[in-house]
């Protein structure tokens, strides 16, 4: 039953969100036959746009946290709890320092860079560590990106760059327009990408020795899901900020309902990541209507409270 309404309810959400706002748009406007009026200009140059990159850097967070937390082998693993937004942000500040007049695509490779960099430093803290609890590593992610944050943000202070530094950091869609937010269909080419190797990164998520022993080479896999990971970091920090917990709560809520083969999950995450970031995006809008919330506020206060929930039962099952 619930599986059956998820779609409908995701469509249902875009809908609602192409008519929420501060502009009277509405479908009564819309069937007017006034093809050239404000209500039209205002749906196809922002309400759509908005909607569709609400849809697609949902989906791929959702599922680049669900990567991240195969290969860590840990629940509480994804971009915002491992340094990933935090090293991104540190390379997009980087490029914008030495070369301010770089396309969008540079600092999007930049900022890649840099959160391949920073993840794969986490990785290689974790297996350093003897006692790999499964709320130690959580812990030691966010350590790590307070470390870059604490850096970026010396250097933003440095070079008067706090307020692009604030844009970056905080997940805000109200300034997506047509034009500038399709840098984020790459993300949805690494969705896909990330589907059709489902059953590598779930055998990775096993370990090096028994993925060696199924004949996978276990550090491509690694790296396949590392630069996945990266890429869609870059691409959602570059067009809207970062949005916090997305990539942790929704692989754990999906994996309730369909289990742990990724292949079989990774659809349900991309579709209830969509829902969950189109849910928060009208909740910010409506809440003190007619201001709005940023949806980075709005995900990281329901995040961070599901997220406490999370650790507080599995600490019980460990305990």
């Amino acid at each position: 039953m619930i599986r059956a309404l998820a779609p409908i309810a995701v469509v249902l959400l875009a809908i609602t969100s192409l008519f929420v706002g501060i502009s009277d748009v509405s479908i009564a406007k819309l069937l007017a036959g006034d093809p050239g009026g404000r209500a039209t200009q205002i749906l196809l140059i922002s309400r759509i746009p908005r909607t569709l990159a609400l849809i697609l850097a949902g989906a791929a967070l959702a599922v680049a946290g669900t990567i991240m937390q195969m290969l860590a082998r840990n629940k509480f693993v994804e971009p915002s709890t491992a340094g990933t937004f935090e090293s991104a942000s540190l390379g997009l500040l980087l490029v914008t320092i030495v070369a301010p007049g770089a396309p969008v695509f540079v600092k999007m490779l930049s900022a890649a860079l840099f959160a391949l960099a920073g993840t794969t430093l986490f990785i290689t803290i974790l297996n350093r560590i003897q006692y790999r609890s499964v709320l130690i590593v959580p812990l030691v992610g966010l350590m790590l990106g307070g470390v870059f944050y604490a850096i970026t943000t010396f250097f933003a202070l440095r070079f008067e760059l706090l307020q692009s530094l604030s844009a970056w950091t905080t997940g805000d869609f109200s300034g997506v327009l047509q034009g500038r937010y399709e840098l984020l269909w790459i993300s949805a080419g690494l969705t896909a990408l990330a589907y059709l190797a489902a059953d590598r990164f779930t055998v990775a998520g096993l370990g090096e020795a028994l993925t060696t022993n199924l004949g996978l080479a276990y550090r491509r896999v690694m790296a396949l899901g590392l630069v996945i990971v990266s890429l869609v970091t870059a691409t959602v920090v570059v067009t809207v900020g970062m949005i916090p917990f997305l990539g942790l709560i929704v692989p754990n809520v999906v994996s309730l309902f369909i289990g742990d083969n990724m292949r079989r999950a990774l659809p349900w995450i991309a579709l209830t990541g969509s829902g969950f970031v189109l849910a928060c995006d009208i909740a910010g809008r409506l809440i003190r209507y007619p201001y709005e919330i940023p949806i980075g506020t709005v995900v990281g206060v329901v995040g961070s409270a599901l997220f406490l929930v999370l650790l507080i039962n599995r600490g019980r099952a460990h305990g």
